[in-house]
């Protein structure tokens, strides 16, 4: 089984938005204080490919 694989700075991306969700500063698109770890790497995701970085695509 092989591992999805993140460019460095799309992992570097990714951990910069985990860590506001572990301070509690990350919000959604909403305004509203995100609460789920799920939707903190969604965040963390859709910022990496905004930012043009290497992002697998998603498996359906």
């Amino acid at each position: 089984m092989s591992k999805t694989k993140y460019s460095e700075k799309a992992q570097e991306k990714i951990g910069e938005v985990m860590h506001e969700f572990k301070e509690g500063s990350l919000r959604s698109s909403s305004g509203k204080k995100v609460t789920n770890r799920k939707q903190a790497i969604a965040i963390g995701i859709s910022e990496a490919k905004e930012a043009g970085l290497k992002v697998p695509k998603q498996k359906k």
